[in-house]
């Protein structure tokens, strides 16, 4: 059996790979706080007929050896967290992370999910949630006279009530970093939950240690460039071509060994 056949193909189910990634990045380009991945590659076993340095006559050595290498396959997908664009919105539950740092909500079953969608809403009880009802941590409670209400960059939340211009403190919003945000686990609904790579949360005040600040009214867009995603989609098609292209040259030549008197 011709080795190129299982090569090429490893070669067009990377690629096929490569454009699921490709695929899912083109259909969140206007999810808010979506984060773009892209698939990583690496080679697969070798197989050696002669190493590196192996001698092959009187005080005589092979300079490279030969090695056939049997194809490729996904070594991860990566994502990457570089800051999206601003979209201004003038609602005042809607707050972007300008720097590093993720929401924290509480998930259905106890558990912290961090999110960098900051499109927050409030309940009829006044508490603010995310747009799938998950309550934001630390929890604030809206009072139901209220007039006005203030996130400022340091995540401090304020309102005014009834016609009292007095402005009272509700709320701290906290942001939580990882040492190795890549290592995130993503469970859908814009949410990622902790994995043993990511290391552990560091909760604290946004603008401080590094964190970033809170903006009011404004949300962070998705970082997918629709233009990127086409130039690798039309280099993951032709790249799938060129393999399925081995596939049948190595067919041919079976062919003709099987024609062979």
């Amino acid at each position: 059996m011709i080795k190129s056949l299982n090569t090429a193909a490893t070669g067009m189910k990377a690629q096929q790979t490569n454009m699921d990634t490709i695929a899912h990045n083109m259909a969140n380009v206007s999810t808010t706080g979506f984060k773009k991945s892209r698939a990583e590659f690496e080679d697969l076993i070798y197989q050696t007929h002669k190493d590196p340095g192996a001698v092959t006559g009187n005080l005589s050595r092979s300079p490279t050896g030969v090695q056939v290498g049997l194809g490729v396959k996904t070594s991860a997908v990566a994502r990457d967290y570089m800051q999206g664009s601003t979209k201004l919105t003038q609602a005042p539950f809607d707050l972007e992370i300008q720097g590093k740092g993720f929401f924290m909500v509480q998930l259905p079953n106890g558990e912290i999910g961090y999110t960098r969608d900051g499109s927050f809403k409030k309940d009829g009880d006044g508490v603010v949630k995310d747009s799938n009802g998950h309550v934001l941590m630390p929890g604030v409670s809206v009072p139901n006279n209220t007039t006005l209400i203030e996130f400022d960059g340091n995540g401090t939340v304020r309102v005014k009530q009834g016609y009292d211009n007095q402005v009272q403190t509700i709320g701290q919003i906290e942001l939580a970093t990882f040492v190795n945000p890549a290592g995130l686990k993503s469970i859908g609904k814009n949410l990622f939950i902790p994995s043993s790579s990511s290391g552990t949360p560091q909760v604290g005040t946004p603008g401080q240690n590094q964190m970033g600040m809170i903006a009011q009214g404004q949300l962070e867009q998705s970082n997918v460039n629709i233009v990127d995603e086409m130039v690798n989609m039309i280099t993951a098609q032709r790249a799938y071509e060129s393999n399925s292209k081995v596939i049948q040259a190595s067919d041919q030549m079976l062919q003709y060994v099987n024609g062979l008197r």
